[in-house]
């Protein structure tokens, strides 16, 4: 697998406000929906709402985890199963710009150093 940015959408026909509403597909299984997303430059990212799969729980995804867009389907394909997603680090909506939270998920979500 090629090295990318782990904050940036690796498909530049992904923008992150088109995602909101789609399903996301874990390797391993569904996890819910996207909620939120953004495409700020190399801090891309997208929010699932899991519903009842967490007990409603969101976690916040980096853009470069998203292997595969169908907009057909309107499902966004990562590349985490659903247990790297679960065990993330507790999803805190007041932190979208903070550094140390980004370097804290991008170090759980194998950011290269």
């Amino acid at each position: 697998m090629a090295t990318t940015d782990l904050w940036t959408y690796r498909d530049t026909t992904w923008r992150g406000n088109a995602l909101v509403g789609f399903n996301v597909e874990a390797s391993d299984g569904g996890i819910g929906k996207i909620d939120d997303a953004t495409d700020d430059v190399g801090g891309s990212f997208i929010v699932v709402d899991t519903g009842p799969w967490i007990f409603g729980k969101k976690v916040m995804l980096p853009a470069g985890v998203i292997d595969k867009v169908d907009f057909d389907a309107e499902t966004v394909f990562v590349n985490r199963t659903k247990d790297e997603i679960k065990n993330a680090p507790e999803y805190d909506e007041s932190k979208h710009g903070d550094t140390a939270y980004r370097a804290q998920l991008g170090g759980y979500y194998g950011e290269p150093r």
